[in-house]
């Protein structure tokens, strides 16, 4: 700015700076709301498996916790994307560019599909969708995939009905696992794989373990 300046004062006949870039600005986190470990449990806690949709729902969140899913990736899955390999569940995500990503499935997000698929009837309708909307109030399924506008609702509702924030969206699960994995021991290689991520850079954005001020720090600024 100094040389722009003197260049429109006629001090200088040109700026000699005129090649040089200034520095980008890197992010290296996200601004994506995240649940802490003890909120995701409140919120799977609160939502009580009383009628279909709450265990859709449960079942939904879980599939966007553990695998570290993408909602659409999730919303595209049909009942055999979820299917036993050994003595082992998987799952089966539709990602972008029309690619597979499969994923073995943790024992909470299992025992959360298992009771919803098996209330629902949709072991016997294998190619149809795994998520599915609901018809209105009554409680019921439909044929139709749940779309992505509809889920977004959906999980603010049952945020706030479990006490939480509403400042949230379908990618808060992802970061919510991300973090909760790291926080745990595993490696941002590892966790790279698992959130299908080209580049560990692109997983580090969902990772906030570093994020957490704890109140004892607060605390060591003695005025």
């Amino acid at each position: 700015m100094l040389l722009d300046w003197m260049v429109t004062g006629q001090i200088i006949p040109t700026k000699p700076a005129s090649a040089v870039r200034g520095p980008k600005h890197i992010v290296t986190r996200g601004k994506t709301p995240c649940f802490s470990p003890e909120d995701a449990k409140t919120l799977f806690d609160s939502i009580k498996p009383t009628n279909i949709v709450a265990l859709r729902d449960r079942a939904l969140i879980a599939v966007m916790v553990y695998p570290f899913a993408r909602i659409s990736a999730v919303l595209a899955m049909k009942v055999d994307d979820y299917y036993a390999n050994g003595k082992k569940w998987r799952v089966r995500l539709h990602e972008k560019g029309g690619k597979f990503h499969e994923v073995p499935v943790h024992h909470k997000a299992e025992v959360y599909l298992d009771a919803y698929i098996e209330a629902a009837g949709l072991q016997f309708d294998k190619k149809g969708p795994l998520f599915r909307s609901s018809r209105g109030r009554s409680g019921k399924l439909t044929k139709n995939a749940l779309r992505r506008e509809n889920a977004l609702p959906m999980v603010k509702r049952r945020a706030m009905a479990a006490g939480l924030t509403s400042r949230l969206c379908n990618h808060s699960f992802r970061a919510t696992g991300i973090t909760a994995y790291m926080t745990g021991g595993g490696t941002i290689d590892k966790a790279r794989l698992m959130a299908a991520h080209a580049s560990t850079k692109t997983t580090e954005l969902y990772n906030r373990t570093g994020d957490e001020i704890t109140l004892d720090e607060v605390e060591r600024i003695a005025i």
